[in-house]
């Protein structure tokens, strides 16, 4: 090997070591929360660790606040809990699925659609709000949340103060919807499956989908995350959609077809590829056991972190029409979501 080889050899260790450096704190600070919130889980009965872990992640941010020297750690729950996703795709029964699928699919579609023209119709002529944030708006109550809104917000050349209003709109609801959906799971007769697809149906963003699932029952969160997932996968159609109405020219579809590839998430093709060698018997039981504990650890770090990118003072800042839009969608969107699967599943 040539010293130049050598140079770039050691140049690239350090900086894989300088990264984990820097992410460590952070990581820890998911770990130390994350190992907390189980604890107190496993003495105080009822309480479920995965929703306690947001709540003491919100606790802090809002309190003492995530420090500077935590951040670049912390800023990896996404990453985690996608992770988790594509490994949870191991415990997913693919017969179960092919079952329900034509059925799901449809209604996802539904769903999507109608959110999208609901929030549309009464943003800008019940509420006045632009065209532009009313389609923020519709994309990230409809689709995926933040993740949504914001590729949306690239989409349509949206300002980022729009952008911003609308984040910390959803970001409000997905906090509301944590704590509520689980209760509400609680009090209505609901198999596992039934709440885990309306939640994938009703609320907005995957990680309180996902997490409010798992607080009901291990087959719900499969069900949740099964049902937000075939969600985000509209994101690239939704994308489309609004070039072509913002550009108001028809070549923008074929340039906007490539959308609908970039609109997939990743984390969704790897989920089907684990979830496809599982149901294949290619997986022994032990390890099995190993990526749904894995799966399990994930979840719990990346809920922290959830949790500890809640901002109350943000959210106070946001209008009372966006926020009056979004409980419109979500409190309609819902309630027909919960029609629909007492009556199909």
């Amino acid at each position: 090997m040539s010293a130049g080889a050598d140079t770039d050899a050691t140049d690239a260790t350090d900086a894989g070591v300088g990264r984990l450096a820097r992410l460590a704190p952070g990581v820890g600070l998911l770990v130390a929360l994350a190992a907390a919130a189980t604890l107190v889980a496993g003495v105080v009965p009822g309480v479920n660790a995965l929703l306690l872990g947001v709540f003491f992640g919100a606790a802090v941010a809002n309190t003492a606040g995530v420090p500077d020297w935590a951040r670049p750690g912390v800023d990896t729950q996404k990453l985690l809990l996608e992770t988790g996703i594509v490994l949870l795709g191991a415990r997913i029964a693919v017969d179960e699925l092919v079952a329900s699928g034509p059925v799901l699919v449809a209604l996802v579609v539904v769903t999507v659609a109608a959110g999208v023209l609901l929030v549309e119709a009464v943003a800008g002529r019940v509420f006045g709000l632009a065209d532009k944030t009313g389609s923020l708006l519709a994309a990230g109550a409809s689709v995926c949340g933040v993740s949504a809104a914001t590729a949306i917000a690239g989409t349509i050349d949206a300002d980022g103060e729009s952008l911003a209003h609308v984040v910390a709109a959803v970001l409000l609801f997905d906090a509301l919807t944590l704590a509520v959906f689980p209760i509400a799971g609680d009090l209505l007769p609901l198999s596992g499956r039934q709440f885990g697809i309306w939640a994938g149906l009703s609320m907005f963003s995957t990680g309180p989908v996902t997490a409010a699932g798992f607080a009901h029952s291990d087959v719900a969160g499969r069900w949740a995350t099964v049902t937000k997932l075939a969600r985000n996968s509209m994101l690239g159609f939704v994308a489309v959609a609004y070039a072509v109405r913002y550009a108001g020219r028809a070549e923008e579809a074929a340039t906007g077809l490539r959308a609908v590839f970039d609109g997939v998430p990743r984390f969704l093709v790897g989920f089907v590829a684990v979830a496809a060698v599982a149901n294949l018997g290619l997986l022994s039981d032990a390890t099995l056991a190993t990526v749904g504990t894995a799966s399990d650890a994930l979840f719990a770090l990346a809920f922290v972190g959830l949790g500890l990118d809640v901002r109350l003072d943000a959210m106070r800042q946001t209008g009372a029409a966006p926020l009056a839009v979004l409980g419109v969608q979500l409190l309609t969107v819902s309630a027909l979501a919960l029609a629909a699967v007492l009556v199909l599943f």
